[in-house]
């Protein structure tokens, strides 16, 4: 659940993707967020529930889950506020330099629906992965469990903290 975003032009513009910087392209930048959050998805098959880091500073956001290979099995990383500059929504994009396992990404909207999922993205790649929309929050878990659980696009999501 690295980081693995080339700052598209939201963060080009503010670092707010999860972009690997140059600074950021040695695993001795591969600590971990402070703090975790609770994390639910809402969807037809039932409520599943995540203990994940929460990266809500631009620092956080762009190390993401980058040189990381002990993804838990019901963890991962939640990108909120998104982009951590608090401003509006924007589009996101995500790519996996740096970060050795696939991982499943799921841009949130504003009203916690669940607008993209980028299902298993491949390890190390530098390819783009766009959120497609507007987003708010991002959410990287280890790369199956959307397949594993049902989760689909249009699900909820809801996380200790969320204002609103």
């Amino acid at each position: 659940m690295t980081v693995r975003y080339a700052a598209a032009l939201a963060m080009a513009l503010l670092l707010a993707t999860s972009g690997c910087s140059g600074a950021a392209d040695t695993a001795a930048t591969a600590q971990t967020p402070s703090g975790t959050v609770a994390v639910s998805i809402k969807s037809a098959n039932g409520t599943h529930a995540f203990t994940v880091e929460l990266a809500k500073t631009a620092e956080e956001q762009e190390r993401g889950l980058m040189f990381r290979t002990d993804i838990p099995e019901n963890g991962g990383m939640l990108f909120a506020p998104y982009p951590p500059d608090g401003g509006p929504p924007r589009p996101a994009n995500f790519w996996m330099k740096n970060t050795p396992s696939p991982l499943d990404i799921l841009f949130i909207r504003a009203d916690g629906t669940i607008a993209r999922i980028a299902e298993n993205t491949v390890p190390q790649s530098e390819a783009l992965i766009p959120s497609g929309e507007a987003v708010s929050a991002v959410l990287e878990l280890r790369g199956g469990r959307v397949l594993d659980l049902g989760i689909a696009e249009g699900d909820r999501v809801t996380w200790t903290g969320r204002p609103g």
